[in-house]
Formats: structure tokens, sequence, C-alpha cells
């Protein structure tokens, strides 16, 4: 055997090596940015729905001839507002997701002013219509913060992978940045005086 070719056997085993090294890496980075951003996605859905809970909300609340107009046109505004304010999975910063949460939470704020207005209206509160949206929206919250919990922990895997070491030289030559994660708004650890009893 000629005396060249063992490093070129050996060099030849660490270069396959090192390739299917780097190509696990990418493949198992790619899948779990993947299943992230599906996971943000479904956080979008969830709050898609509850914005269209709220038009039917809103739309129920307009018969009441009296109802004060004001509470509705906030609705309305922050309603408007949140469903203009959309993320591209492909494009998750941590200032979109600020501008969104933002957007989300100025809806929440004026719903639950809105709720809070309707105690004053005996005849609304026992609309059927009402009730039942008011119990889908309930719903729906805790779909939200479901979402929001996957997403989280969805990226918390994607994170850990491109951050550890060895692999977190790889993933600055590929391309892999860390996800930002959907953090608590600020004075959200005051839970809301909401009553939801009728």
């Amino acid at each position: 055997m000629k005396k060249w070719l063992i490093p070129v056997i050996i060099i030849g085993v660490l270069a396959v090596a090192i390739y299917s090294w780097a190509v696990g890496f990418n493949n198992t980075a790619v899948e779990y940015e993947a299943d992230a951003k599906t996971a943000w996605a479904d956080v979008e859905s969830s709050y898609q729905r509850r914005n269209d809970l709220i038009g039917n909300l809103v739309k129920t609340v307009q018969g009441a001839a009296d109802f004060e107009r004001t509470t509705l046109t906030e609705v309305i505004e922050a309603r408007s507002k949140a469903t203009s304010t959309t993320i591209d999975a492909s494009n998750l910063t941590a200032e979109n997701m600020a501008q969104f949460q933002q957007a989300q939470s100025g809806l929440s704020s004026a719903l639950s002013r809105l709720l809070v207005t309707v105690e004053r209206y005996p005849d609304l509160k026992a609309n059927q219509n009402f009730l039942e949206l008011q119990a889908q929206l309930e719903g729906t919250e805790n779909r939200i913060n479901v979402a929001r919990d996957r997403y989280n922990e969805s990226v918390n895997i994607y994170d850990k992978h491109i951050k550890k070491f060895p692999g977190s030289f790889l993933a600055g030559i590929f391309g892999f940045e860390e996800m930002p994660r959907y953090k608590a708004d600020p004075g959200s650890e005051n839970a809301p005086d909401i009553d939801f009893e009728f």
C-alpha cells in the first residue's frame, strides 16, 4: 500500500463525517424553524378568530340603540388596527413582534371596556347572541394563550439547536438567527377586573 493513500483515506473519511454533520445540523435547524413558523401561524389564526368574533359582537351591541357609541368606536378602531398589523413568518423580529403585541393589547383593552360597559344594559346582557359570542370569545382567549405557549416552545427548541456549540458555528454559516419569543404585555401580571358572570 502506498504511503500517500492513508492520509487521503483519512482526509476523505473526515470530509464525509463533517459533511454529514453539517447536513444533519442544517436539516434539523430547517425543520425546527419551520415548526416555529407554523406555530406562529397558529397564533395569528387564533387572533384572527378573535377579531372575527369581535366583529359579530360589535354588530350585536350596535343593535342596542342607546349603547355608548364612544366605546363601540374604540373597539372598532382597535380591531381595525389589530387586523392590519400582521407579521410574515419569515420576518419575525423583536420589533415586529412588539408592534403586533401592542395592536393586540389595544384591542384587548378596548374589548374589556366594552364588556364592562355592557353591565349597564340588562337587555343586552340577556341577548342570546351576545351571550354565545361572549362564551366563544372567552374560549378563543384560551386558544390564543395555548397558541402563544406552543409558539414559544417551538422557538425554544429551535434557538437551543442553533445556539449550542458547535452548532452555533454552522448556524452563522447557514444564516440561522435566533427567533423572538412572545412576551407578556407590560402590566399583564395584574389580572384584569372583568366580570363575566351574569
